[in-house]
């Protein structure tokens, strides 16, 4: 991977991928024709941009291109601020610590000058992780954790790794590759995100059924707070009272930064199969997608398409022949009329793996399913990374795209998924627009599964009416998740976007709990103000 261009995911100079033309019809008949917006240039942003409150610092950098690109993240509200000029309070300086110690002397240098620090890793938050509070005066710094990168020690016979921080993943894979072993946690951001910021976003990889989320990954490390170091064992277990790991991992900067991770590694697989099945009716392939992922089944993933997500991914698929084949085989196979894709992720030992799969099958065909080979697979391993792309192609054509996802016990989903796809495709009646609205199972569990849905709509002219659209979606897709028992967030954090839901899932004491110790660990209140914590002030 390059350089990410500075308001959006592909890599700067790149063309976004091409959108096949059955997807763009479905678009234009689902939600109307696109506009295509006007975006500003880098070159207008940078003369918009404010002198530095900070000047010249050692060890800081005060560049324009520099602090805009430390501006933002990833979140719809963050690329309409971008791409239309109009970025709101950007860092004063960026800082890059190589050391703890360098850490500690950025912390010193933010009493000194009453500044606000912000931890940036890849930049690739969806809910507003590293947006600064406009309503905090304060000079901000941005820290970004790029020198604090590399693999520090790696203890193979306990299947320990310590990594700097701001390792990205591929960096974790290529240390790991040459002794055999891989960590296995890869986010649909993993090109670009940190293996820090996966702890502090409390990240689940894609594969996590059998590989583990962050939390089961993450074994220990340091964290460097305002207040002083927090150095976490990597104790197999412990009973020595509640585990201080547990409020670091979801922390979002909030508590000081992390600059070593010690995470869990296993050998990598000696073979992986992703095969894939289409069930006819959506509530037979829910209880299929129970039933699997309750069989203590050798799996890295199970992934569930609803019926309207099923149809975008054919959509997306074009007319290739094999695509084409697909659909004759799925119509003499009598699958439908509302198919559902399943895909199946199976790592390790070769007759471990074809056991679990042949499993797998058994399970599908009493759900009234059909196999159809490996190609959908293979076709989603190579692009699962490439999806995000998809964001700088649609918005060129005039669309918005976002995403949100929860998690809730299997007796809730059917109603949520109902409740939350019909909330989000009718969210802007209001407003005289239609959302083509989808959604997919991804993490499975005994008791439940996690929901991520993903919604389209049109760009307006105006981005101020853009962003109050997405409000408007944001809004009542929460409220509806809160209403069903869900987690504000399986996955991607909490950030600025999940704030407001936050209290309804734990509670005015637990809230002031974390308050407590942001207050502990950060007395001046210095880590990234406005984030994580609802109605906080310093």
């Amino acid at each position: 991977m390059g350089v990410r261009r500075w308001n959006g995911w592909i890599d700067a100079g790149a063309e976004p991928p091409p959108i096949a033309p059955g997807a763009i019809r479905l678009l234009e008949a689902e939600i109307g024709p696109g506009t295509p917006p006007r975006d500003a240039t880098l070159e207008e942003v940078v003369a918009s941009l404010g002198t530095s409150l900070l000047g010249e610092e050692a060890g800081l950098s005060v560049d324009p291109v520099d602090r805009i690109r430390h501006a933002r993240g990833q979140s719809l509200p963050d690329w309409v601020a971008m791409r239309s000029g109009r970025p709101g309070r950007v860092p004063d300086a960026v800082g890059r610590p190589a050391t703890s110690g360098d850490v500690r002397e950025i912390f010193a240098l933010a009493r000194r000058r009453g500044a606000a620090l912000v931890p940036f890793g890849g930049g690739t938050s969806v809910v507003g992780g590293v947006t600064l509070d406009r309503d905090d005066d304060r000079p901000a710094i941005a820290v970004s954790t790029e020198r604090l990168a590399g693999l520090h020690d790696l203890d193979i016979a306990s299947g320990l790794a310590t990594f700097g921080a701001g390792t990205l993943g591929p960096e974790v894979e290529a240390a790991l590759g040459p002794h055999g072993l891989t960590l296995g946690h890869f986010p649909q951001s993993w090109e670009r995100s940190t293996i820090g910021g996966w702890v502090a976003a409390r990240s689940a990889g894609q594969q996590s059924l059998g590989f583990g989320r962050i939390e089961e990954l993450f074994a220990g490390g340091r964290l460097e707070s305002p207040a002083g170091p927090i150095v976490l064992l990597p104790n197999p277990a412990s009973a020595a009272g509640p585990d201080i790991r547990q409020l670091v991992l979801g922390s979002e900067g909030r508590f000081g930064i992390l600059t070593d991770t010690i995470v869990r590694v296993v050998p990598k697989p000696r073979v992986e199969a992703v095969p894939s099945w289409f069930l006819g009716e959506w509530p037979r392939a829910l209880d299929a997608a129970r039933e699997i992922a309750r069989a203590g089944l050798p799996l890295s993933m199970v992934r569930l398409s609803t019926p309207i997500e099923t149809a975008t991914t054919l959509a997306l698929a074009g007319e290739r022949r094999g695509a084409r084949a697909l659909r004759s085989y799925l119509r003499f196979r009598r699958i439908g009329p509302e198919p559902c894709l399943l895909l199946v992720a199976a790592s390790g030992r070769e007759k471990l793996v074809e056991l679990a799969v042949r499993e797998v099958g058994s399970i599908v065909r009493r759900n009234g399913g059909t196999g159809v080979g490996g190609a959908p697979g293979r076709q989603w391993l190579r692009n699962r990374f490439r999806v995000p792309d998809l964001r700088d192609a649609l918005w060129d054509l005039g669309y918005a795209i976002d995403t949100l996802e929860t998690a809730v016990d299997w007796s809730g989903l059917p109603g949520l998924a109902t409740d939350l796809g019909r909330t989000l495709r009718h969210g802007l009646d209001g407003v005289g627009e239609r959302v083509h609205a989808f959604s997919h199972l991804s993490h499975t569990y005994p008791s439940g599964s996690s929901l991520y849905a993903t919604y389209v709509f049109r760009l307006a002219s105006d981005p101020d009416e853009t962003l109050d659209r997405w409000r408007r979606l944001k809004t009542a897709a929460s409220d509806v998740i809160i209403r069903g028992s869900g987690t504000i967030s399986h996955q991607h954090g909490v950030g600025r976007d999940h704030r407001p839901w936050l209290g309804a899932e734990k509670g005015d004491l637990g809230l002031d709990v974390l308050r407590d110790v942001a207050r502990r660990l950060d007395p001046d209140g210095l880590m990234n103000p406005g984030v994580l914590l609802p109605d906080e002030t310093r």
